[in-house]
């Protein structure tokens, strides 16, 4: 078992990014070992997870990485090296719902919830860093939770699959932090293989690896960060599930992934003959068309006609926009500048109100998409956006 030194002054006022070395300096002693687990950017699928539908991620080879020790004494120490601060130190017995905490509170979750799970879990000195861009809609609370959850069903000998790892970091975010988010996310993060993207049946968990290499076939995806910062917990998500949950209920179905598309025109008439409020009706809209346009995207991969999902992506992301309405003008404005440019297709991914767009595109063409969309950002006084190629990455695993 580690020494467990307190933090110097000189660690915790530090910005170290490699994990172990900041974890020597923190906490005296080397790691147990590290672990690394991705953000992910969803190429279709939005606001589904939640009604059991379907979803269709990719993780990126942006990460969060932890090197982790356990303790055996109800201590739980996290520090980050990408937050300003110094060690968060908790007690595992004390953990409790929605009492705060900042960003702590995603890997703190993950042990109330494991202990919550019955796992006997005693305590850890975990130190994190990650390169997964925040508020940006590519899941780095997410990465925060697997890493920790891998990190600890390792060292405690849990042996937790990558969906039950996936399932206890949605509930730390659930229950915990207090975001009402799908499982989409940590599944990514858990389950995704490098070179695929992930087609995962929300209901059951139900997932299969789809090949998605791009660069054969002379396309790139872009992923565009407006470096707009949104916040799941500011009450905009919760509404839209409340109104699916809703229109499920005013249809007589247990989620809305239960309504077929086929269905759909005579639901909306039906929920408008019940006086459903006007959101509902754009909301079920939207999820039930979501849905099958996942199913559209992966029979086009499947038959190796990858460019046809553009006009897809482009459909979805009106509906985000006009439907759902968590869209936002600097979304639409790289929707609108890529498409202009020569683009396949666009749309915002993520929990919508600012983060990133995705963008397929010809390869030979992504970097005149990238600049028109930067130029537009320009002239329209907006922050220049952050833009890189999303490659298909590995999911969570041990480093060492």
């Amino acid at each position: 078992m580690t020494q467990h030194a307190e933090p110097t002054a000189a660690a915790t006022e530090g910005h170290r990014t490699d994990p172990a070395a900041t974890f020597t300096e923190l906490y005296g002693g080397v790691p147990e070992g590290i672990w690394a687990a991705p953000g992910r950017v969803n190429l279709i699928g939005e606001y589904t997870d939640f009604n059991d539908g379907f979803v269709m991620p990719l993780a990126l080879p942006h990460t969060a990485v932890a090197a982790v020790s356990r303790r055996d004494d109800g201590v739980l120490r996290l520090y980050s090296t990408d937050v300003p601060g110094g060690v968060v130190s908790l007690r595992v017995d004390e953990l409790a719902p929605h009492s705060g905490h900042g960003w702590a509170a995603y890997p703190a979750g993950v042990l109330w919830a494991l202990r919550e799970a019955g796992h006997p879990v005693t305590g850890a000195d975990i130190a994190l860093t990650s390169t997964v861009p925040t508020g940006a809609g590519l899941s780095s609370s997410a990465a925060l939770e697997v890493v920790t959850a891998l990190a600890v069903s390792d060292l405690f000998e849990l042996g937790l699959s990558a969906a039950e790892l996936a399932v206890i970091g949605r509930r730390a975010e659930n229950a915990f932090v207090g975001v009402p988010c799908g499982i989409m996310d940590q599944m990514a993060s858990a389950c995704c293989t490098e070179g695929h993207a992930l087609h995962l049946d929300t209901r059951d968990l139900s997932l299969r690896q789809v090949p998605f290499d791009l660069a054969a076939q002379g396309l790139t995806l872009l992923v565009v960060d407006t470096r707009v910062k949104h916040a799941l917990g500011d009450g905009a998500y919760a509404e839209r599930r409340a109104g699916c949950e809703e229109g499920a209920r005013l249809l007589g179905i247990p989620m809305l992934r239960d309504l077929p598309y086929a269905g759909l025109d005579a639901a909306l008439t039906t929920l408008a003959d019940a006086g459903a409020d006007e959101s509902v009706i754009r909301y079920v809209r939207h999820v039930v068309s979501d849905n099958r346009r996942v199913e559209q995207v992966i029979s086009l991969l499947d038959t190796g006609d990858v460019r046809a999902a553009g006009p897809v992506l482009n459909a979805g992301h009106a509906s985000l926009r006009d439907d759902l309405r968590v869209s936002c003008p600097e979304l639409d404005l790289v929707v609108e500048a890529a498409n202009v440019a020569g683009a396949l297709g666009a749309r915002m991914t993520g929990g919508g109100f600012g983060g990133s767009a995705v963008v397929l595109v010809e390869a030979a063409a992504a970097g005149t998409v990238a600049k028109a969309v930067s130029e537009a950002f320009a002239a329209a006084g907006h922050a220049a956006p952050g833009i890189f190629d999303a490659v298909p990455s590995a999911g969570a695993r041990r480093l060492r």
